[in-house]
């Protein structure tokens, strides 16, 4: 059983769905995490889908790999009524320089989720702003709050990392690893579900018939599958 933490914010279940669907390694237990790397840490977890400074993550050292699957773009979330949600574009620094500022990404890079949570509220009273990463808002913002784009160089930004002890690495965590960069179910570097007993025996009876048709009687077959 593969225990994984994901960070809160990230939308992983289709890579669920596939590596249940296409392995065999006696299941997933997935946990939604806000700091899925604390999770980790803490040993709740194998495998951790999470979000870290792009710039590093003091936690992260040489007894960890990381595997770096996307950057986040940065978000800002403004009241349902105000005049950038009803224009709906991307905004910039500074046109929303003067706004009440609830939360914004800090300097170390490192966002916490609940004070987003948090500041999210008080947007949704129609009083100031949150500056978070996109995606996270996109999942967090309630019926109130409209999560746009922000154009700001000077916000930290963050990526979505795959992080995973270096002393767990094992079959169960490639096979993911695997699933999340896009390989298939036919990729060599995934194990296949084992095939059940009836299964291997009605595969072998078809390979022994196969052989045992006279050569006349096999191109008789074809021609027919062609007509």
């Amino acid at each position: 059983m593969l225990r994984l933490a994901f960070a809160t914010g990230t939308e992983p279940g289709k890579w669920f769905r596939r590596f249940r669907e296409n392995t065999a390694h006696g299941g997933l237990e997935t946990l939604d995490a806000d700091d899925a790397l604390a999770t980790l840490l803490s040993g709740g977890a194998d495998l951790a889908l999470a979000r870290v400074p792009a710039a590093g993550d003091e936690r992260i050292d040489s007894s960890f790999h990381v595997v770096r699957l996307y950057a986040e773009a940065p978000g800002v979330a403004v009241p349902k009524d105000s005049v950038y949600a009803e224009v709906g574009e991307d905004v910039r620094a500074e046109d929303v320089a003067d706004e009440y500022l609830n939360y914004r990404i800090p300097d170390s890079g490192l966002v916490d989720v609940e004070a987003v949570r948090t500041g999210l509220q008080v947007v949704g009273a129609n009083v100031g702003i949150v500056i978070a990463p996109r995606p996270l808002l996109k999942v967090l913002s309630k019926k109130q709050v409209v999560p746009l784009g922000l154009v700001d160089a000077e916000v930290p930004r963050t990526e979505i990392c795959l992080v995973w002890k270096k002393g767990r690495d094992a079959d169960d965590i490639q096979d993911f690893v695997g699933v999340a960069k896009g390989r298939t179910k036919n990729s060599s570097r995934q194990e296949k579900p084992k095939r059940s007993a009836r299964e291997k025996a009605k595969a072998k009876q078809a390979r022994r018939l196969g052989r045992s048709l006279p050569k006349n009687k096999k191109s008789s077959d074809r021609n027919k599958r062609r007509k």
